[in-house]
């Protein structure tokens, strides 16, 4: 059986993942891979415009959540009114539950009007004070105009304050996976410790487009007529090469910065960038992105279906480890032309697993890493039934594992 190494000075023991590393998996059929990936001289030009002016940068595929490219893409940044997608993913939930109907009124109270409205000198609906306006319609403000007006109107009427729907927002967070964001306001202004990170926006984005399918087009709205005035979408790549949303977002603490998304032949990038100098930097530079994405990045197969990927320590069980196989063939996104066309490819899981284990019950992620640091990951699950054992074996199981750090 493969020897599941420790990482260097660590004690596996403490480690809720047990890591395989490529050499393990790539004795289990990764090479056959590489004269797939294996190009020409064109290898070395493609992968040079894979580089980025902006601050921080990530680049996912929609549908699988994989990384195509990424740049400081965990750094901790103010993320302007991109965090109003934040906002909006509260709001979205509870039009979902039914809590919330779009008919539905909130009070412009003088608080929100001199924060965020008129007198703010910021982004804004232009709200007069005191007025009660339909949820619609301050959807549109927030995601048209990025009204902060707007944004402050909704978080004080579903939380009776703005702080505490912030605290709303960040729990929201966490729950979709947004690991590192702490949000303390609706609009995006600056605060010291309204912080995000590139990496969460764009499984904020992800979120938004698979959950919220209905009021998704909402972000594709080009204008927008509230009383005597009309509002044109701040998005600058709206309609260009499939970009159909999501927001864009200045504060000078952060520079300019964008989540997008675009759709072409049947596939969805979302991309974010923050951090860069102009407005016409941001927009060159996002569109730029996409095109990589879409042009230089294709799906490579690398396990048949029912192919066995590698196995996982079982502890208790009738034997010792299972194999772990993929939902169908296992194929990631990978550079086209990569000049390097070497992989890292490792099984995480949470181990060891305790029997019984039924076939078909995942247990462990794959996770491919190509030399651009794009990034996939694919669930495997159990190929075989392994059962409890008795209780001679289980006792002989322990000692080995006390023993040897997991191997019999």
């Amino acid at each position: 059986m493969p020897r599941v190494p420790r990482r260097m000075g660590c004690d596996l023991m403490r480690f809720t993942a047990i890591v395989m590393t490529a050499g393990a998996v790539f004795s289990w059929g990764l090479p056959s891979l590489t004269p797939a990936l294996a190009q020409s001289s064109r290898a070395q030009s493609a992968q040079a415009e894979i580089t980025t002016r902006a601050r921080q940068a990530i680049l996912m595929d929609a549908d699988s959540g994989a990384i195509l490219f990424q740049h400081r893409a965990d750094d901790l940044m103010p993320p302007a009114s991109m965090s109003k997608l934040m906002t909006l993913a509260v709001v979205f939930k509870a039009i979902k539950a039914g809590q919330l109907k779009l008919e539905d009124e909130m009070l412009v109270t003088p608080n929100a009007w001199r924060r965020g409205g008129a007198p703010s000198g910021t982004s804004a609906m232009f709200i007069p004070v005191n007025t009660r306006e339909r949820v619609d319609a301050l959807l549109r403000g927030i995601i048209v105009q990025s009204g902060n007006d707007a944004a402050i109107a909704i978080a004080e009427g579903m939380a009776g304050s703005e702080e505490a729907f912030a605290r709303l927002m960040t729990e929201e967070g966490r729950r979709i996976g947004l690991k590192a964001s702490t949000f303390r306001n609706a609009t995006g202004l600056y605060h010291p410790e309204h912080l995000t990170t590139a990496k969460d926006l764009a499984i904020l984005a992800r979120h938004l487009i698979r959950e919220h399918p209905d009021l998704y087009p909402l972000f594709a709205q080009r204008d927008f007529q509230y009383r005597k005035h009309r509002f044109t979408n701040r998005n600058p790549i709206l309609g260009l090469g499939g970009v159909d949303g999501l927001k864009t977002g200045f504060i000078k603490e952060a520079g300019y910065g964008i989540v997008a998304s675009a759709r072409q032949d049947n596939r969805r990038l979302i991309l974010v960038i923050n951090g860069l100098e102009r407005a016409e930097d941001r927009k060159s530079e996002a569109l730029r992105l996409l095109d990589l994405g879409f042009k230089n990045f294709g799906e490579h197969k690398l396990f048949e279906a029912g192919e066995t990927v590698g196995q996982a320590r079982v502890w208790g069980g009738s034997r010792f480890w299972v194999p772990l196989v993929g939902n169908g063939d296992i194929a990631v996104l990978l550079p086209r032309y990569p000049a390097n066309p070497r992989l890292k490819a490792e099984i995480l899981y949470k181990g060891p697993l305790k029997a019984p284990v039924r076939k078909g019950d995942r247990v462990a992620t794959l996770r491919v890493t190509s030399v651009t640091q794009a990034v996939t990951e694919v669930p495997l699950f159990a190929g075989e039934d392994v059962e409890r054992a008795g209780m001679a074996r289980r006792g002989l199981d322990s000692f080995l594992h006390m023993a040897f750090r997991w191997l019999p």
